[in-house]
């Protein structure tokens, strides 16, 4: 499979939603009273370092929903955990609802010595379809992990159980996944989740960690700190494509629809030239469906109020697939399945943060994007 860094379009090539002469006219008009004062950054990274460290490997995120309860019971929210969802409600809970994916990467053991990418094991692959961008990437990454330092913990407990180092990794064509040769881990028994040892680094306006989707979980903490009062859904297993049916499951129990669902998450790029190229990453649709045109409107107009430079990933990869020959997948989302799934009862759309390094335990992201993303949010609510 190509590359996609090998995919590269020069300036002139690549799609110029970044910006808009409206954005540019407002960048030096935002108001700067109170209620649009600038996010308190240093606040926001302390409750991401924090999460940062805290392992969640897809199907075994119990432990982490605990430690992201602890720290909303800090605030007079309503909280209820369901199955695969942890569920935050303020006092005006259908002025927007937020969503975003707390698992993250990571092995699991299969077997003596044996281990295999969490998302993709035999278990998980009657929800994978083979056009989500993980899927693609995963021949991509394979040889991202050399050297990587990792952890065993107890499912559900979150105990510790070791460390060790990752000194192989490859594409096992027979079962579809990666397998990993680690040492240092040979006791494990096979169903324990293994994480990266993971820190959060800041370098240069960078910062740096396995972010996807702990970036996103932490602004959500962060939110309600700051008074917003509408929902939140921290979903499990994202990764292995299951988040959607656990936030159906508590839409349809709760027996509600709705138009403002905002989908929050991390979207890769090939290098740092890339991902700078825009602060913020809108969609008008995915793999599986077109998005809500009035909740994507009005998240480009907030951005434009607000000077903050946006681009459209689905029109990016378009415009790649324009010079591929085998083309990339819009991806299949969360936000997409769900509006497929209800006949679109439920929509919305998303908003990411542009990374580079996808899918590794260095995925790194711009101070201005994470700033930008919470200027954005708040300005619903402030």
């Amino acid at each position: 499979m190509p590359q996609i860094e090998t995919f590269l379009l020069s300036k002139k090539e690549r799609p110029l939603v970044t910006d808009s002469e409206d954005a540019a006219r407002n960048r030096q008009s935002v108001a700067t009273d109170d209620q649009l004062a600038p996010p308190d950054l240093e606040e926001y990274l302390d409750i991401l370092r924090h999460l940062v460290r805290e392992p969640a490997v897809v199907g075994a995120e119990d432990a982490f929903l605990r430690i992201v309860r602890r720290e909303l019971e800090e605030v007079e929210l309503d909280l209820q955990s369901y199955k695969g969802v942890l569920v935050a409600r303020g006092t005006d809970p259908d002025s927007l609802i937020l969503s975003g994916h707390i698992d993250r990467h990571g092995l699991v053991c299969t077997g003596p010595n044996e281990f295999q990418y969490a998302a993709f094991t035999a278990s998980n692959q009657s929800e994978l379809t083979g056009d989500s961008v993980s899927e693609q990437m995963i021949e991509t990454i394979q040889d991202r992990f050399h050297g990587q330092r990792v952890q065993g913990h107890m499912p559900y407990i979150g105990t510790y159980l070791g460390q060790g180092t990752i000194t192989n990794s490859f594409v096992c064509p027979h079962r579809r996944n990666l397998i990993f040769e680690v040492d240092g881990l040979e006791h494990l028994q096979p169903g324990t989740p293994i994480s990266f040892l993971d820190r959060l680094s800041i370098n240069d306006g960078y910062i740096s960690a396995q972010l996807d989707n702990v970036v996103s979980v932490a602004m959500m903490i962060y939110l309600f700190r700051r008074g917003f009062q509408g929902t939140a859904l921290f979903t499990a297993e994202e990764e292995a494509g299951r988040s959607w049916r656990y936030a159906l499951a508590w839409f349809q129990r709760e027996e509600k629809t709705t138009e403002r669902l905002l989908v929050l998450d991390t979207s890769p790029y090939p290098n740092t030239e890339a991902a700078d190229a825009q602060q913020l990453v809108l969609r008008h649709k995915d793999a599986s469906a077109v998005f809500s045109r009035e909740m994507t409107a009005e998240v480009q107009r907030r951005c434009q109020e607000l000077g903050i430079t946006y681009s459209h990933k689905d029109l990016y990869v378009e415009s790649l697939n324009a010079v591929r020959e085998k083309p990339l997948s819009l991806g299949r989302t969360e936000l997409g399945r769900l509006i497929v799934a209800t006949h679109g009862q439920i929509t919305g759309t998303t908003l990411q943060v542009p990374t580079t390094g996808y899918h590794t335990a260095n995925e790194t992201a711009s101070l201005s994007a994470v700033e930008a993303m919470l200027r954005l949010l708040e300005s619903f609510f402030r």
